[in-house]
């Protein structure tokens, strides 16, 4: 057994962010994919490709299946994410506090909304957040603008939250 200063058992180690910010990836996923592509329907992943367009039985069942490619890619990050908390937990890492955890899964999100709304609407056009609108650039602005904010007001949440188990170890 490990032991510090005063022969007691040593500190725990801090949480691992990784499992939280993979959770938040793939929950930020399945947030676009169930809000945007299905109770909303204004895009699917491939719908701004001249040979997939949505207006086609065709172009819907495509659409359809790269929408379930992608939610399939989104439920991987949240089973590594899953695996990856139980392994820290494992191997002693401290348990995260909500304000720690629920800000990795914020951020995570905003990562999500960053690379893909980069990726898939900008460099790509596989999308865009609305193809059922003309002029789809303010949309898709808005989206990356909300993805910072959603990084940085999480990020902000983490870092309270390690402050405060912090202090919980300090005063332990």
């Amino acid at each position: 057994m490990t032991t510090t200063s005063h022969d007691g058992p040593a500190d725990p180690k801090p949480p691992s962010i990784a499992p939280g910010l993979i959770l938040g990836l793939g929950l930020g996923g399945f947030i676009d994919g169930i809000v945007i592509h299905q109770l909303l329907q204004w895009h699917h992943m491939v719908s701004h490709t001249p040979d997939h367009p949505m207006t086609t039985l065709e172009g819907l069942e495509a659409n359809t299946f790269a929408d379930g490619l992608f939610h399939s890619l989104t439920w991987v990050f949240v089973v590594l994410g899953t695996l990856l908390t139980l392994v820290a937990w494992r191997r002693g890492r401290l348990a995260p506090t909500w304000r720690f955890q629920i800000g990795l899964l914020v951020a995570g999100w905003g990562i999500f909304n960053l690379v893909e709304g980069i990726i898939d609407h900008h460099i790509l056009e596989l999308h865009h957040v609305r193809d059922d609108l003309g002029g789809p650039l303010v949309w898709d602005l808005g989206f990356l603008a909300f993805g910072a904010a959603l990084l940085v007001g999480g990020w902000a949440l983490h870092v309270a939250g390690r402050r405060e188990l912090a202090r919980r170890s300090v005063l332990a």
